[in-house]
Order: C-alpha cells, then structure tokens, then sequence
C-alpha cells in the first residue's frame, strides 16, 4: 500500500473512531428513554399526552432539523457543526439530569435534539469524506454496526442505571461520553472547506419544520383523541400546506435548502422513499413491546430492555456483513432483502402478541426486525451515498437522515396512537406509567389488539416500502436496457 493510501487509511480510522462516539451519544442517549418512560412518568407526574411528547419531542425536533443543519455543514464545514452539536447535546443532558417536571424535561429534550440533528447529519458525510472509495462499504457497515451496537446496549443500560440510581442517571451518563467525544474530535478532524457564496434558505428550513411538527403532533393526537378531533384535522391540514408550500418553495430558490434534484434518479428516489417505510417499523416496534412488557408483562425497566434487545442486536450482527457484501450483490437487493426480513418479523409479532407470550418465540421475531433492519440501512445508506458528487454528500445524506428519522418518529407516533386508541385517558395513562396489568382485563385486551393492529398497520408499509423499491429497479433496468419501462 502506498505511503499516501496507508496515511489515509489511518486518518480514515481515526474519523470513524470520532463518529462512533458521536453515534453512542445519539442513540444510547434516544434508547435508553425507551424503558425509562414508565418511572420518568410517574416520577414527574406527566400526562400521557406529555409522557409520549418526552419521546417524540426528540424525534421530532432532531428529524425537522437534520436537512437544516446538512445545508449549513455543506456552507460552513462539517468538522465546526460535528462538534457544535456534540456540546449542545452534551449541555441540553446535563439540563434534563436536573429537570424538576414535565414541561422543563420536554424543553432540554428539545435541546438535546437540536444537538443531536447536528451530530447525526455529519457523521456519514465525514466518513464517506475521510474513507476511500475501496473502504467506504466496511466503514458505513462498521458506523452502522456501532449505531446498532449503541441501541442495543442502551435499553439494557436504561434499565440497569433506572434500577440502581434512577432515571436521571440515564442522562447523567451523557456527561463524561460528550466532554470525550469533544476532545477526540477536536484533535483529529480536519477543518473542512464550506461554501459561503451561497445562501441558507431559511423560509424553506421554517416550512419544513411546521410541515413535519403538523404531522407528528396529529398523529400523536389520534390515540386520545381520536382520528376525526379537531386536532387530528388541524395537524393534518398544517403538515399537508406546510410540505407542499415547502416543495414549491425548493423549487423557486436560487439555493434551496434541499436539491430536489437529487430525486430526478429513479434509483435514489426510490431507496429515499424505502428508508422511509421501512424505518417507520423499528422504534415502533422496540417502544410498543418494551411498553407491552412493563405494562402488561409486570416487567422491570432492565427486564424490558432485555426483551427488546435483539431488534439492535440483529442489527449489529447484519451492519457489517451487508458491508462486506456490497460487491457481490447490488445494494438494491440486499436493502430488498434486509425490508423482506423486517415485514416477516413484524408479522410474526402480530401472531405472537398476548399477555403471556413465548419468550424465545418473541426474541426471534425481534431478531428478524433487527437483522433486516441492519441489512437494509447499510446498503441503502451505500447506495445513496456513493450516488452522489462529494460536495453534495452534505445534503444528500441530511435527506436520508430526515427521511430515516421521519419513519422513526411517525412509525412511534402511529403505532402508540394505534395500540391506544381504544383506552380510556386513565388506562392510556397507565400504559405509559408501566402498570396497566393493574387494570380490568377488558382494557388489557383492548391494548393487546391495539398492538396487534399497529403491528398489522406497520407490517403493510414496510411491504410498500419493499414494493416501491422493486417497481423502480425493475424501471430503471428496462430503461437500461433501452426497453419501455
């Protein structure tokens, strides 16, 4: 190996090893809340409308400004943003550590996303940056093995510190892995050119914000109040003006905030809209069973965390083998195969669900989310990201992102209002406060079938998310072949 491949091969480790300690921080920090809800609920005396808004608000905020801050690491330098993100989110942790009630938690949490968009935006564009073309398959699998890596550990991690020293350890612990993180990033990236000549667009950053706030803030409202409230409507109505209003204004802009140009290919279009569908099915699925078992199981929070720990698993196992495979097989059809094993995990899940379920039988059907989802992520993050120019990977892996964390954040937001729909406000109550096997059995069966449903509902889109995917490969192959697609 040349001196010159040898010295960028090392930097490129040395970035991958900054960029992991980003992704730990991200997602131990949004898994660990997972099992931690029921005691921060009754700790803090939330509503269930407040105790669902201590998981979305993170969502929601870090999801409306991932493309927000991809175009500012595109004009001002990723290395500036990276770490900019890594001390707000190390700062907005320490605020939730010492949060006294609900809506103080919710506001640092609102914090803590605004760190995180920061972080999450960056981290593939300084891989795909600093890893040659030969490495880029190893390097994306192994951040997408470290992010799984980093879920998986962090339920179980959540239950373990919730149980010995309470839930505010849970962002205790943020504290000494962000001062770290900060000092190793500070002194091994490298500064990077931005493209100050060019405008922010900030109208198209605001639509964007009220469009996705619209639409997660009426889903979060069907499971209290119903589909046809008001509320319901009314966020309906912002997201569907704000999107539209936000896709003209793309268009009209000398420098928008996203290129929409980047959809005109068939291919990349289709694996954006699959990174959406699919991504709906995977917090959904480790939030509603870790609920399930801490409110009808009679779990602990370190017991749920366990029984949601191989969706993560799965995908720390499956990240670098579809990393290794890029060669051998196409991207499409491993991300293909990758959703084909979420859709089968999920509706074994709808078969298993009930109050005293099989525990090998459960684990399995997590599993097989887990390892599809790792398959899929990684290739489809591959497959985008080596589509494009570098001075674009800013921007194009900030839509990937959005897009992903849109699946997550209306995938948790469908699939509660779902799996609640059917309880009285103090049932709902109870399921978030982890102690509806206190209630009447009529209302445990109502949450059982909710969860059937919303697993039901998730299973479908995940199978259109596969269907899209083929239906645009099988256009684009005919087009290549000079046949009508």
């Amino acid at each position: 190996m040349p001196a010159t491949d040898a010295a960028q091969a090392r930097y490129a480790w040395r970035v991958l090893s900054v960029t992991a300690l980003g992704v730990i921080l991200c997602f131990v920090n949004a898994s660990t809340l997972a099992v931690a809800l029921p005691v921060v609920a009754q700790d803090l005396g939330a509503s269930p409308m407040q105790a669902s808004w201590v998981l979305l608000s993170y969502m929601l905020v870090t999801t409306a400004l991932i493309p927000v801050f991809g175009r500012l690491a595109d004009l001002f330098g990723r290395r500036r943003l990276y770490m900019t993100g890594l001390a707000l989110l190390t700062l907005a942790s320490v605020g939730c550590a010492l949060a006294s009630d609900a809506p103080t938690l919710l506001a640092f949490r609102c914090l803590q996303a605004l760190g995180a968009a920061s972080v999450i935006t960056n981290t593939t564009a300084l891989i795909v940056d600093a890893f040659p073309a030969r490495m880029l398959g190893v390097g994306l699998g192994l951040n997408s093995t470290i992010s799984a890596a980093a879920q998986s550990v962090g339920p179980m991690l959540g239950g373990a510190l919730v149980g010995g020293l309470g839930w505010r350890a849970v962002f205790w612990i943020n504290l000494p892995i962000g001062l770290f993180a900060l000092v190793r990033a500070h002194r091994t990236l490298r500064r990077t050119p931005g493209r100050r000549h060019e405008r922010f667009d900030v109208v198209g950053a605001g639509l964007s914000m009220v469009g996705l706030g619209g639409l997660v803030y009426g889903l979060s409202m069907t499971g209290p109040l119903g589909w046809a409230s008001p509320q319901v409507l009314g966020g309906a109505a912002v997201a569907v003006v704000g999107l539209a209003a936000f896709v003209v204004s793309q268009r009209l802009r000398r420098d928008p905030l996203i290129d929409l140009a980047l959809f005109a290919d068939r291919e990349r279009a289709a694996a954006y809209a699959a990174v959406l569908l699919v991504c709906m099915a995977q917090t959904a699925s480790v939030l509603l069973i870790a609920l399930f078992m801490q409110g009808v199981g009679g779990l602990d929070a370190f017991q749920a965390g366990l029984c949601v720990a191989p969706v993560p698993l799965g995908m720390m196992l499956a990240s670098p083998i579809a990393g290794r495979l890029i060669g051998r097989f196409s991207a499409a059809t491993l991300s293909t195969f990758g959703a084909l094993l979420v859709a089968v995990g999920l509706a074994a899940l709808v078969a298993l669900l009930q109050p005293r379920m099989p525990r090998a039988e459960l684990a399995v059907a997590l599993l097989l989310v887990g390892l599809g989802t790792g398959c899929f992520l990684t290739s489809n993050n591959i497959a985008i990201m080596a589509s494009v120019a570098p001075q674009r990977r800013g921007i194009a892996n900030a839509v990937r992102s959005t897009l992903q964390n849109t699946g997550l954040v209306v995938g948790a937001a469908l699939g509660m209002s779902i799996a609640i729909a059917g309880l009285s406000p103090a049932s709902q109550r109870a399921v978030y406060e982890g102690r509806l096997a206190l209630a009447a059995p009529a209302d445990i069966a109502l949450f059982v079938a909710g969860c059937r449903h919303a697993f039901g509902v998730l299973t479908l889109v995940c199978l259109l998310g596969i269907g899209v995917a083929l239906l645009s490969g099988h256009a684009a192959r005919a087009r290549r072949a000079g046949q009508p697609g």
